[in-house]
């Protein structure tokens, strides 16, 4: 089983990562292998709707959207951490997540993930819910912790000492494993995930 955590942040190694690290020790510690991925700081440009991706499964613009994308299938569950921006989650990741999640419904369905947010001091409660909704609408069940995924910080050092929010991390990582194990477990006593439905897309002009 494996879990890929997603840092959103154009800091490489900074307090989002921190954040991130503390659950992968966790995932790692319940035997399940994590894989770090930063989307980078090269320009990301948000979706097109050109449906490009719908007939090909990538994105036209070759970036981190689409090495992403060939580790998708590989992945049994995610966690997606962005800093707070403006009370919201970054550009590029929201660039990378719109793009990313665009059509793809079934290749994320079942499979379990969470969202994390860092901030100075506010602004990481929006963000939280902002990305929790790619998952409530691609049918991934969403994992939770004893209280909204956040850490606060400055620097990465701040993080570190967040003692509440790392234990919310840790406590996150300890749920991914169990559901992860638990989804295992019934699949190995015959237990299939639902099956698929399409989505029958309507709107309000008649």
């Amino acid at each position: 089983m494996k879990v890929i955590l997603v840092n959103g942040s154009p800091h490489h190694k900074g307090c989002t990562f921190t954040a991130l690290q503390e659950i992968e020790k966790e995932l790692q510690a319940q035997g399940i292998e994590t894989e770090i991925f930063w989307i980078g700081i090269r320009p990301l440009s948000s979706c097109m709707g050109c449906n490009y991706c719908l007939e090909t499964g990538r994105c036209c613009m070759e970036d981190s959207v689409n090495l992403f994308l060939e580790k998708v299938t590989q992945a049994d569950g995610f966690i997606f951490g962005s800093p707070v921006h403006f009370a919201s989650a970054t550009g590029a990741l929201t660039s990378f997540m719109d793009r990313a999640f665009y059509g793809r419904a079934k290749l994320f369905a079942n499979k379990p993930a969470a969202a994390i947010a860092s901030c100075r001091r506010g602004g990481s409660s929006t963000t939280f819910d902002q990305l929790n909704k790619y998952f409530t609408i691609s049918n991934m069940p969403v994992v939770s912790s004893n209280y909204w995924n956040t850490v606060h910080g400055n620097t990465p050092e701040e993080v570190a000492q967040d003692i509440e929010g790392l234990q919310t991390m840790r406590i996150l990582g300890r749920n991914m494993a169990w559901l992860l194990k638990c989804i295992e477990a019934g699949k190995q006593a015959g237990i299939n995930p639902p099956a698929f439905e399409a989505r029958t897309n309507t709107n309000f002009i008649r």
